[in-house]
């Protein structure tokens, strides 16, 4: 007798009670391999797999693409079995051979004809293109929700600076082929602005809390979300106890989760735990912008574009590569002279990295 077994909805975090708008890889009939996905879907915290515990044949499906299902049920039956042989198939190729006509070329008598007055055409006033309908997925619906709360449900205000990169670019095209021989990855910007941020915050502990009803939570870690872009938008998974980790761990922390969040492969456990965001919109080109808070954090910090600037230095007048730097904070908890004196620290770190390597 056939060995069948049932494929369960995996349990993917406290909060999640289904998968949204499951998306089929095997359908009935097809071989899957041992942890192989089956199926596909979203929660509203990040994508699901739903992986088969044997190897064998799809015998039954309980779900329909694009339907809901619930956590923790059956949505799947495996019949073990083995690989199919593979079988070569040699496609017939015809060849068709195109029949060669000649064409005699006929002289044609032009026809006068009468001119006929030109009637002018109406104005097009009805849009000539089309419309398109499309459901928003389970974690666009999220972000937008998380978006607008923490507006309606904080007192954000934005301040602004701005930072001279000149000495960390010297510092990294003097350094960056011996830190990539050595680690395996290039030395960014980003690994600077962190532990830039993670000084702020030791001098500014309101920055680095949370407000819990009457209470203001301090956080003695360090735990900084990274927004990173992926194929169903910017999420912000976290990079845990920055304050104990090198540059190079910093750096191939964030480029393994950018890789997990082009694949879809970030689950729940990767976005708990933040205590403050950094976002590089400068990556896609942004000059300046006011970040929304990452609820329930109350800072953000905004990084952009780098351009070079005509600015004062020591009298003069110099051509510097410039950053412009925004911190969202909740008023509620952080007064406007901590926050103005964090991004003010942030920005002597980042124009001074030594002070960062140094601890000084």
């Amino acid at each position: 007798m056939a060995n069948i077994v049932e494929v369960l909805v995996p349990k993917v975090g406290e909060s999640v009670t289904e998968i949204l708008e499951v998306r089929i890889i095997k359908n009935v009939g097809a071989f899957v391999e041992e942890n192989g996905v089956i199926l596909e879907g979203d929660s509203d915290k990040a994508s699901v797999e739903v992986v088969s515990p044997i190897s064998g044949f799809v015998k039954e499906l309980l779900v329909k693409e694009g339907a809901d299902f619930p956590i923790g049920e059956v949505i799947a039956r495996i019949e073990e079995g083995v690989a199919p042989v593979s079988e070569v198939k040699v496609e017939e190729k015809s060849v068709s051979v195109a029949a060669k006509a000649s064409t005699s070329v006929k002289e044609e008598k032009v026809v006068a004809a009468t001119p006929v007055p030109v009637i002018p055409q109406p104005v097009q006033t009805e849009p000539t293109g089309g419309e398109r309908r499309v459901k928003m997925s389970p974690l666009r619906r999220t972000i937008a929700r998380r978006l607008v709360e923490a507006q309606q449900n904080a007192a954000i205000l934005t301040t602004f600076n701005e930072a001279d990169m000149t000495a960390i670019k010297e510092l990294r095209k003097k350094y960056q082929d011996r830190f990539v021989g050595r680690h395996g990855t290039k030395l960014g910007f980003m690994s600077f602005f962190v532990k830039a941020v993670i000084e702020g915050l030791k001098e500014y502990p309101a920055v680095n809390a949370e407000i819990d009803g009457n209470y203001i939570v301090y956080k003695d870690y360090y735990n900084i979300s990274i927004a990173v872009s992926g194929p169903k938008g910017l999420m912000v998974p976290v990079v845990r106890n920055v304050d104990q980790m090198s540059f190079s761990e910093v750096e191939l922390e964030i480029k393994r989760l950018a890789g997990l969040a082009r694949d879809n492969k970030l689950k729940p456990d990767d976005f708990k735990g933040g205590t403050f965001t950094i976002s590089n919109g400068g990556v896609f080109g942004s000059l300046m912008s006011t970040p929304i808070l990452n609820r329930p954090q109350v800072g953000i910090l905004g990084m952009h574009t780098i351009q070079d600037r005509p600015v004062a230095v020591n009298g003069k007048v110099e051509i510097r590569p410039m950053m412009y730097l925004a911190l969202s904070y909740d008023h509620r908890i952080i007064d406007g002279s901590e926050a103005v004196s964090f991004l003010v620290r942030v920005k002597e770190l980042v124009e001074n990295p030594e002070r960062i390597l140094f601890d000084v």
